[in-house]
């Protein structure tokens, strides 16, 4: 009869007790370590070259040689001799702007062969074949961790430096990464970009969206090692376990009445 009134305890918390999705910053910040994915966010703005903008004209850049009074071409004080006409960003050799007009018309020659994947540079693709290939030649020299691409290195080292340059102006709250700042600001400014295409219910994180298509799916990724019982949410196999170590982290100050 005890097993069995346990058990009804823990219908009624996993009921109750669901992830606090917007208390997501602590999640937010290990979610965003993964270095091939959010980390790339910060890594892109590093490239020289910005998101792609739709061309608006057929005509070709223009190269924009300076000359001297005897009308030889001439360089710039700065030695940029090739103008981009969309954006009017200066260049010094002629391939560096014929690469540069590429965010322009979204073209991307270089494939993956194994994937299909395209880019718009030739150490792009590079880079990106170390997915499949599993290279990592980056270690970190202070615990070993190894990354695929330096930029990745370098976001890992604040994780041993300590570093947040990420700070926001509203509450003062400083992040290491640029993702994990980004999401943060969405708790100011409401935006919740992430919608159920079932249910129309939004979120601020992918990860909790995930999280909520469990309810239209009915998936249970999470398995009790000790009765089997399947749960949609590890934070609610976590309290479930309870019920087995018969743990109650939970004291009623007034009355002292320990709960699951």
């Amino acid at each position: 009869m005890a097993f069995i009134k346990e058990e009804s305890e823990d219908v009624k918390i996993e009921e109750t007790f669901t992830v606090k999705q917007e208390d997501l910053q602590e999640q937010t910040d290990r979610m965003v370590l993964k270095e091939e994915t959010h980390g790339q966010n910060e890594i892109d703005e590093k490239w020289q070259f910005e998101k792609p903008q739709e061309l608006t004209t057929d005509e070709k850049p223009t190269l924009t040689k300076k000359t001297s009074s005897h009308g030889r071409p001439r360089k710039s004080k700065s030695g940029c001799n090739f103008s981009c006409k969309l954006c009017s960003k200066s260049f010094s050799q002629k391939s560096n702007l014929d690469v540069h007009m590429r965010v322009h018309t979204g073209e991307k020659p270089y494939t993956c062969e194994q994937c299909g994947q395209s880019f718009s540079q030739k150490q792009c693709l590079k880079t990106h074949m170390r997915i499949h290939t599993g290279e990592k030649p980056f270690s970190c020299k202070q615990c070993g961790k190894s990354f695929s691409q330096k930029p990745n290195l370098d976001i890992h080292m604040r994780v041993h430096t300590g570093e947040k340059p990420y700070t926001c102006e509203q509450c003062g709250k400083s992040f290491s990464q640029k993702q994990s700042f980004k999401s943060h600001m969405r708790i100011h400014t409401g935006e919740r970009p992430y919608t159920c295409q079932q249910c129309g219910k939004s979120f601020r994180h992918a990860r909790n969206l995930e999280v909520h298509m469990r309810i239209h799916t009915g998936e249970k990724p999470f398995s009790c090692k000790q009765c089997r019982k399947s749960l949609s949410k590890k934070l609610n196999l976590i309290a479930h376990m309870r019920v087995h170590t018969r743990e109650k982290p939970y004291t009623c100050e007034q009355c002292g009445k320990e709960f699951r």
